[in-house]
């Protein structure tokens, strides 16, 4: 009996120290943010992540497809040319992959402009205002309040399906505004990048680049289920700030005092 005794002891010890082992490598993990399995390092998605992004869709994919319908329609009576617009983007650490766009500007638009416009905006602390917030010559009719309202981004839905990209992340940059990038400034992509994210919900056009890449950055280390969560809640309020700001910003443009033509005097 002693001996039966002194076994069962030595097992319920044992598996003790193993739960114990366990629970410490556990807390250490996540107290030291390697929680992270090898598939999610590759991928940058954690298992909650991706389900998460899966289940939105699918919940709306009725909507979506209407909606994207109804914007495909938009288009195609505004501007001959291919629906669906495909850029190369820079994504989850550095690794490109081809983006999906509704085509919002005219086909074989000029892009120096941009890039100067990306350069720019990058060595200086001015706000993120977007070139095409004025009268961008190479947009199309509707082309402008479709970006304003983000349905220019719904086909990167494909993007996420495809695991390239999720509901929330940072915006995947393009390879000329990555080669820009300080070694710092690259570590906005440790995540993987989606159509919002705490940048977007957070000033995003009010915000300078030195900013953004701070928000980025923080919901890189911060990323959680509720995080995610709660930046898809805020993401529509942001989205009518934004077309407010734009509604005001054309208005100022076509304001007389703007262009420098005097108002007519009624005596």
């Amino acid at each position: 009996m002693a001996i039966v005794e002194m076994a069962e002891r030595r097992t319920v010890n044992s598996d003790l120290d193993f739960c114990c082992g366990w629970l410490k490598r556990f807390m250490f993990r996540r107290e030291s943010g390697q929680k992270r399995t090898p598939e999610c390092e590759k991928t940058g998605l954690p298992f909650w992540k991706r389900m998460l992004d899966l289940t939105i869709i699918v919940m709306l994919l009725p909507g979506l497809l209407l909606l994207g319908g109804v914007v495909a329609l938009v288009l195609s009576c505004g501007s001959r040319g291919p629906l669906l617009f495909r850029q190369q983007r820079v994504g989850y650490r550095g690794r490109e992959f081809t983006c999906y766009k509704f085509r919002t500007m005219r086909a074989n638009a000029e892009t120096i402009a941009h890039r100067g416009h990306t350069a720019q905006l990058i060595k200086s602390d001015a706000p993120m205002t977007k070139l095409d917030a004025q009268r961008d010559p190479r947009l199309i009719p509707f082309g402008a309040a479709l970006r304003a309202a983000g349905l220019d981004e719904l086909p990167q839905l494909l993007n996420v399906l495809r695991g390239e990209m999720s509901i929330v992340g940072p915006r995947p940059c393009l390879p000329y505004e990555y080669d820009l990038y300080e070694p710092w400034q690259r570590r906005r992509l440790d995540a993987v990048p989606g159509l919002t994210g705490l940048w977007q919900v957070s000033g995003k056009n009010r915000t300078t680049f030195s900013q953004m890449v701070g928000l980025d950055i923080q919901y890189g280390e911060q990323a959680s289920l509720w995080l995610d969560l709660k930046i898809i809640a805020m993401t529509m309020p942001a989205l009518w700030r934004q077309c407010l700001d734009m509604y005001k910003l054309k208005r100022k443009v076509r304001s007389p005092s703007a262009t420098g033509i005097a108002k007519p005097v009624r005596s």
